[in-house]
């Protein structure tokens, strides 16, 4: 019984594919799963709420009022109790609500209060699943952290063949026991995460600094949290926050200052994340009072930082990882490898301002992970969300690798 004490609540709407859910529910309860299973009206068309209360041992919610007695079935409790939302089938109108937050069913309201991960299963016909608007709706479902089971491709119900078939029940299962087991991995593991840009003052008024938002970093931090590590994050400054207990932030402005803080941190943990956007060079010199427009040139005179990751290098012990962020434009694998070599990491993050949707300040990149032997491996373009899992399960392969387990 893999998901023995597990809370989930399984969204059901209304498809063809709705026949699946009842498969994939008592898949789910045989490996010891609590399933709470939230319709939509249009779902109760396809499969009965009878069926479904059979299976899960609960009576099923779909409306937000019992026609009885008035009973309110609360969205917020559904929400806070689910360890995972499990949405299968999602029709193509469920997605485009989920999308905007249009809360016109229980089943919306819920995904819009829920606190765990979400997981969602499309099923649909191949030109509704291939249609822009609906490929937008799950971009932004993606960028929002919901993780998407792809539907395969087959006999559809109109007769025609291709892709949006639901996934099949025991495949979803596997994705679901995947999905809690990576989350612990890291517990009592301790990690120092860097994030966003530094600021480097030139007057008090004035600074040298990039277009960083941070994102990246925060979702690193976040991801290691849900893998039950505990996280320092030193934030440069940035318009995001932690939403973890588990993560302490540590907020900074200069170079100088997040090099002095993760130097103090860096001994007491079990690897560090640099993915901040650090500046290069600082001003020589800083004016106390705001530097007047003149009628000559200014010329400002600037020196180099102190190499965060550099130093970390040096000092780093066997059992400490140590991984790098690249951002390259040019020559960008070699510059990348020439990085993780000079500063000492055990692996690096590389990702090119060429590439489309990479970047400052978007919600989405592209990155290609190279280790020690200048092994690569290549990523789609996806939400930095789904990217800092893909980083934190490749922390999870080395941390366990130099542990001997």
């Amino acid at each position: 019984m893999r998901l023995l004490g597990k809370h989930i609540v399984l969204g059901v709407t209304g498809s063809i594919a709705a026949y699946k859910a009842a498969y994939l529910l008592r898949g789910l309860v045989k490996e010891g799963a609590e399933v709470q299973v939230v319709m939509t009206p249009a779902a109760k068309e396809f499969i009965t709420p009878v069926t479904m209360s059979a299976l899960s041992g609960k009576p099923v919610a779909s409306e937000f009022f019992s026609a009885n007695d008035g009973t309110w079935h609360s969205h917020v409790d559904m929400g806070q109790w689910a360890d995972l939302m499990l949405i299968a089938p999602a029709t193509a109108a469920t997605l485009g609500k989920m999308a905007r937050g249009i809360c016109d069913n229980l089943l919306i309201t819920t995904y819009l209060s829920s606190k765990s991960a979400v997981m969602i299963a499309p099923a649909m016909d191949l030109d509704m699943f291939r249609h822009p608007a609906n490929l937008a709706n799950l971009a932004i479902l993606r960028s929002y952290g919901n993780l998407i089971i792809e539907p395969g491709e087959g006999a559809l119900a109109s007769g025609l063949h291709g892709k949006g078939r639901m996934e099949e029940p025991e495949n979803i299962i596997e994705e679901v026991i995947k999905f809690f087991g990576q989350k612990k991995k890291l517990l009592n593991k301790h990690f120092l995460v860097t994030a966003g840009p530094t600021y480097e003052k030139i007057d008090p008024v004035r600074f040298i600094g990039n277009y960083s938002s941070g994102k990246m970093g925060y979702a690193i931090a976040d991801q290691l949290a849900e893998s039950g590590a505990k996280v320092t994050l030193v934030s440069g400054p940035v318009n995001i926050k932690a939403g973890r207990s588990e993560i302490t932030v540590i907020p900074v402005e200069s170079a100088n200052e997040m090099y002095e803080q993760c130097l103090r941190v860096f001994p007491e943990t079990d690897g560090a994340v640099m993915c901040a956007a650090v500046a290069d060079f600082t001003p020589e010199d800083y004016s106390g009072s705001k530097i007047k427009r003149g009628e000559d040139d200014l010329t400002i005179h600037l020196k180099p930082t102190s190499d965060i990751a550099g130093t970390l290098g040096q000092v780093k012990s066997e059992k400490q990882l140590l991984v790098g962020f690249a951002l390259e434009t040019n020559d960008e694998l070699v510059n990348a490898y020439s990085k993780l070599k000079r500063k000492g990491l055990d692996f690096i993050v590389l990702n090119s301002m060429n590439d489309s949707g990479a970047g400052f300040g978007v919600d989405t990149n592209k990155i290609t992970m190279i280790d020690k032997d200048n092994n690569q491996s290549v990523f789609e373009l996806k939400s930095k969300t789904e990217v800092a899992a893909d980083i934190v399960a490749r922390i999870i392969s080395e941390i366990e690798h130099k542990s001997g387990s």
